[in-house]
């Protein structure tokens, strides 16, 4: 096929990368792919995958720990409170995006709002009404899982917008960590359980320290234009090679800890297995000391690898959860 008809294919049917989305498409509008581009479809795949596993490991453990009963219709509420942690992460992702157009223009300039197809103040107004959406609907499902809901929403919020926890060295990480891997988790285990247990504690105290270390894999990307707008991040403070040394016991020991929780009861034995995600953190942690950028993904190949292990991570602990009874190595 010739170079001239190869472009006229790609413009006919858009393109499928992430950093180039505003060709014509069949479908869609620019302006309403520019609203999709909001959300960031892939971030938003992990909340929705991670969240369902944990909601679903939650509603078996409590029926076969605590013989509560597995309500009717369960797969619905699931896919309701699972639904409203994604708008969360939805809101979260257009808000961001609202407040960072000055580093965006620099780094990210295939964006919708420096490309001019979206208004910050539009993405900014949607943003609101998703929150608003997500915490009506939340309290519905339970009063925790409401209340979980607001605290994400707090720090989501507080990232982006004053005081902007995003500007300063560790503690950006530590925001983004915090709602996406503990807070996330209670919130899922609450529609079923009680969060306030071992399990579902440690398994989200597992995946924050896990997400704290990971995180520095996102700003890799923004490094130059996170300087200049003000933005310390340990990637523009210390560099790739430094920053995957000091994340690397982040993305490693929480799984490596985790015989010694089933040890002292905080685990049952039956998670044993979740012990080998330490090759992959080691396989995290490199690629973050390489920072290659990726030609399609919108950031690091890091970054993607690192939500995918966060997702394998959770799906793990649901299946290990769900199927423990024959699991040769568990007697209950």
């Amino acid at each position: 096929m010739s170079t001239a008809n190869l472009a006229k294919k790609e413009e006919s049917i858009g393109k499928l990368t992430i950093k180039e989305p505003y060709t014509k498409t069949r479908f869609l509008s620019k302006q309403a792919r520019g609203v999709i581009d909001l959300f960031r479809a892939f971030t938003l795949f992990p909340p929705l995958v991670v969240s369902m596993a944990i909601m679903t490991a939650s509603l078996v453990y409590n029926f076969q720990e605590n013989k509560i009963p597995i309500v009717e219709d369960w797969w619905i509420i699931v896919g309701q409170a699972s639904f409203t942690i994604t708008v969360v992460n939805a809101a979260s992702n257009a808000l961001n995006q609202a407040t960072d157009v000055k580093a965006d223009k620099i780094s990210k300039p295939y964006r919708p709002i420096p490309k001019g197809i979206v208004k910050a103040e539009s993405a900014q107004s949607l943003a609101y009404l998703l929150y608003l959406f997500a915490l009506l609907r939340a309290v519905t499902i339970n009063v925790w899982f409401g209340i979980f809901i607001f605290l994400i929403m707090i720090f989501t919020v507080t990232y982006s917008l004053p005081p902007r926890m995003k500007k300063y060295l560790i503690i950006n990480q530590i925001w983004i960590a915090v709602p996406r891997g503990m807070l996330g988790i209670l919130a899922s285990w609450s529609v079923f359980g009680d969060p306030f247990t071992p399990t579902p504690l440690i398994i989200g105290a597992i995946a924050t320290t896990y997400l704290i270390g990971g995180m520095a894999a996102k700003d890799i990307v923004d490094s130059e234009a996170d300087k200049i707008t003000g933005t310390h991040t340990m990637i523009n403070t210390f560099g790739c090679k430094k920053t995957a040394l000091m994340v690397l016991p982040f993305m490693v020991f929480p799984f490596a800890f985790i015989p010694m929780f089933i040890d002292y009861g905080g685990l049952l034995p039956y998670l044993y297995p979740l012990t080998f995600l330490i090759i992959p953190g080691f396989f995290v942690a490199y690629l973050i000391y390489r920072g290659t950028e990726s030609k399609t993904l919108e950031n690091v190949q890091a970054w993607a690898i690192m939500y995918i292990l966060y997702i394998i991570y959770a799906m793990a602990f649901a299946l290990l959860t769900i199927f423990r009874d024959i699991l040769p190595w568990y007697v209950g």
